[in-house]
């Protein structure tokens, strides 16, 4: 018997540390969890968060060919969970058969333009640096929204990096919008997915999320939505996470999924 692996893949703006407590409830549930650095990601959060990676950064194509390679390097196919621009990195790695579960927790939808309440407080799609840093207050009003002022803040101090100004672009994140979405096909071959909102997320709203699982609407594969009621987009590292990550475990649970398999 051997541990089934679980990938967590984080989004645009938070390190990946915002995944500690994810990883230590998974790995006492049994699995085997991995938590890949994005490229020239630092192990720990940087002071000096105005210069965090290599030049030029990188898109959203190099960013899914980095978590193909870390995918290969498994034993076996894993569950990925991802959220917000992992989200969508997971759904597609599992529409490409290299999962055997996803769980997409407020996942991008790969185009834009996005509502004016993700982009404002700041202008950071406009700037035109390699990474682009998140000012609190947007951190506060965009991620953080539905949690208080004082947990906003540590939430901050804890997690948040900038983001690669050229996947923001491939997002739609820098006011141009892009259309590099596609229309999952219809399959009965790929494995479980859950798609997890917010419904007070500003950044990937419940509505976009319940969008995509609309796109699932032909597949006789598993899909399934879970709405949580007064979270934001920060629901994976605000004080509330316990709940997701439970909720996630007790779903792969009841598809078979648990810690070991043959």
């Amino acid at each position: 018997m051997n541990r089934i692996p679980v990938v967590l893949i984080h989004g645009a703006w938070l390190h990946m540390s915002s995944w500690k407590g994810w990883s230590d409830r998974f790995s006492a549930h049994g699995y085997d969890v991995h938590v890949p650095n994005w490229p020239g990601e630092p192990d720990a959060v940087p002071q000096a968060r105005e210069d965090p990676g290599p030049l030029g950064g990188f898109g959203l194509d190099e960013l899914t060919a980095h978590y193909e390679k870390a995918i290969h390097e498994l034993d076996s196919l894993p569950v990925l969970i991802g959220h917000s621009a992992g989200g969508l990195i997971a759904r597609q790695l599992l529409d490409a058969g290299l999962a055997r579960a996803a769980v997409a927790i407020a996942p991008m939808p790969g185009h834009g333009p996005w509502p004016e309440s993700a982009a404002s407080g700041g202008g950071l799609a406009m700037r035109s640096e390699d990474y682009v840093p998140l000012p609190q207050p947007q951190f506060r009003h965009t991620i953080a929204n539905a949690v208080g002022k004082e947990e906003a803040a540590q939430l901050y101090s804890r997690y948040v990096v900038p983001a690669p100004h050229r996947l923001l672009a491939d997002l739609g994140l820098d006011g141009e919008g892009r259309e590099t979405e596609q229309t999952p096909t219809p399959t009965t071959a790929r494995g479980p997915l859950l798609l997890i909102s917010g419904q007070e997320d500003r950044m990937v709203a419940d509505a976009v999320t319940r969008a995509a699982y609309k796109l699932y609407g032909d597949s006789t594969a598993v899909t399934d939505l879970k709405q949580f009621a007064d979270r934001g987009h920060s629901l994976v590292i605000d004080s509330g996470w316990p709940a997701v990550a439970d909720y996630v475990l007790a779903w792969l649970a009841a598809n078979g999924i648990t810690a070991a398999a043959e």
